[in-house]
């Protein structure tokens, strides 16, 4: 089946992208409504809009889909149910497809909800307690989300229509709209994972590797970014960028920071992503959707290459994620190790790589831009850090000597790893280069200070010296590290995100949410409702019953108990 859904996926992706440039070369635009029902006045309808954003990006979800899924035929070999894994997956990419094309609230809700769903059945697909603790915080979470988009579509009701792209020219003094734009914000916020809400990011790595690299690179975790580039003139209206910058600012800072310190392999990928959604938000807030979306593109990419590569290395070594256990993997995998550093060398902004593209002329912006120190200080040090991080894995895994079992033998063979790995290395060289051609046919002029333009790789080449001493130092083994334990579990964990999360859906409205449940459902409520009603019943038919039976003695009683009524009655008057 897996075979069969590759074919189709990428012929499907290759005819949409062709359209899609189509699109963008005449700059052409297909709106279609179909009309479902009508609700106080309110035509519910199904809204699709086929731009150059949505095609493309569609193009790119299903190109990466289709290699996820042809090489979850070797990954997922051991699998009994794979046809129900590809379902699973398949349910996942129609619902991102859902999203992408509509400009509608209701239709995007559909999608929304949809990838809320089928994610939490992904990150629970290995039935264990940690999975099932990490489906529950990805989807209670996303839930939060979920509920301002319903929340947004009750408030657009007063506009009598749901599609949104038509009141641009309206919102400037709308008091329902800067609402509205919160709600929004807050969505996003939730599905990209945003400071306070990035704790279930890492926690969904419980999902099986070719899920993840689907859902880290063109996605769930895009999802609320990409909602925010078709919101973009609502956040430029409204002025809620200066909060939003803060947010990714913040996010990108505290991602980089926490990967450095991180032993899990995939979970140092996951902060990396994390790290790089707060980028593009961050951008985004700075009035560029178009850079944003272009970074997201390139993002997707590297990104599933890179987790491609570490799903082969787990595969290759027995499911082991621990990068303490690595070490001169490039002697035993060459072609995974070469694709594993090209994906790397891309999110540090290596020249002429993929994300080399977007993240320099991100970062260009940024020095052109008018922003405070801060801000700026967070972006420099937060690209330092992703070289940081970047390197130390590297170091890890490349160099050294094998930790693994000494008798233990692996390398490159599986056929449908190495072709989905191959297909996203062409894509991840060659992939920046053809989308700035095509997003930004003609070249802008940015003229920045040498010590400005010489920043970057400055800043990249004492963030790898980092990473560098960080690894061969042992810092986070150190004796440093035993004295400064609060600084060091601080920034590993998070800043104790996860912690703070779980405490709170634990100890507030579950907690709450069972006292409640046994003073009233099970307390008051049985005891006043139904097993109330149901004793009063049934007294009530025993009595009325013995009423009816044949007892003389009953009769007799009464009767004699009315006789003496009746004579004290007499005699008292």
């Amino acid at each position: 089946m897996y075979s069969l859904s590759f074919i189709c996926l990428s012929f499907t992706s290759t005819l949409i992208f062709v359209v899609g440039v189509f699109y963008l070369l005449n700059d052409f635009n297909v709106f279609i409504e179909w009309e479902l029902f009508n609700l106080s006045g309110s035509m519910v309808v199904m809204t699709l809009i086929l731009d150059w954003m949505s095609l493309i990006f569609l193009s790119f979800v299903m190109y990466i889909s289709s290699l996820v899924i042809y090489y979850s035929g070797d990954y997922m070999s051991g699998e009994k149910n794979i046809n129900r894994f590809i379902l699973i997956v398949l349910m996942f990419i129609l619902s991102m497809g859902f999203l992408i094309i509509s400009p509608n609230l209701i239709s995007i809700l559909l999608g929304w909800d949809g990838l809320g769903l089928v994610s939490y059945c992904l990150v629970i697909y290995y039935q264990n307690v940690s999975s099932y603790g990490a489906g529950m915080l990805t989807a209670l979470s996303n839930r939060i989300g979920d509920v301002a988009i319903l929340i947004s579509i009750a408030w657009m009701l007063n506009f009598g229509s749901w599609n949104y792209i038509y009141y641009y020219d309206y919102i400037s003094d709308s008091f329902e709209m800067s609402v509205i734009t919160i709600l929004i914000l807050l969505a996003a916020m939730t599905k990209s994972a945003q400071i306070p809400f990035s704790s279930w990011l890492p926690a969904a790595m419980a999902a099986p590797t070719p899920v993840s690299a689907l859902v880290h690179s063109s996605t769930l975790v895009t999802a609320g970014v990409y909602l925010l580039i078709r919101f973009s003139p609502m956040l430029d209206c409204f002025n809620y960028g200066w909060f939003l910058l803060l947010v990714g600012g913040l996010t990108m800072f505290m991602a980089g920071l926490g990967a450095n310190f991180e032993y899990d392999l995939k979970k140092i990928i996951a902060l990396s992503t994390l790290s790089q959604l707060g980028l593009m938000m961050s951008i985004l807030s700075m009035g560029y959707p178009s850079l944003a979306f272009f970074h997201l593109l390139t993002h997707a990419l590297f990104k599933a290459l890179l987790f491609m590569c570490a799903g082969s290395m787990i595969h290759n070594l027995s499911d082991t994620q621990d990068i303490r256990f690595m070490g001169l993997i490039v002697n035993f995998m060459p072609l995974t190790s070469v694709c594993f550093n090209v994906s790397s060398l891309s999110l540090c902004g290596m020249p002429f790589l993929a994300g080399f593209y977007s993240s320099d002329l991100i970062l260009e912006m940024v020095c052109l831009s008018w922003v405070n120190c801060l801000i700026f200080l967070m972006y420099f040090v937060s690209t330092g850090l992703t070289a940081s991080y970047s390197f130390r894995l590297f170091y890890y895994s490349m160099s050294g000597d094998n930790n693994y079992y000494s008798n233990f033998c692996f390398d490159d063979q599986g056929y449908y790893i190495t072709f989905g790995m191959i297909g996203l290395l062409i894509a991840a060289v060659f992939g920046g280069s053809l989308l700035s051609w095509l997003i930004f046919p003609v070249p802008c002029m940015i003229s920045l200070p040498f010590g400005l333009s010489f920043l970057t790789i400055l800043v990249v080449s004492l963030g790898a010296y980092l990473g560098y001493l960080i690894s061969d130092l042992g810092f986070s083994c150190s004796s440093y590290s035993l004295f400064s334990l609060p600084f060091v579990t601080f920034f590993g964990q998070m800043w104790f995100m996860p912690f703070l999360s779980t405490s709170f859906i634990n100890y507030t409205p579950l907690k709450f949410g069972k006292v409640a449940s046994n003073s009233f459902d099970y307390g008051w409520g049985e005891l006043v409702g139904g097993q109330g009603l149901y004793s009063l019943f049934i007294f009530m038919m025993n009595y009325v019953q013995s009423l009816y039976d044949s007892n003389f003695s009953i009769y007799l009683l009464t009767f004699i108990a009315w006789m003496l009524i009746l004579v004290l009655m007499y005699t008292f008057i």
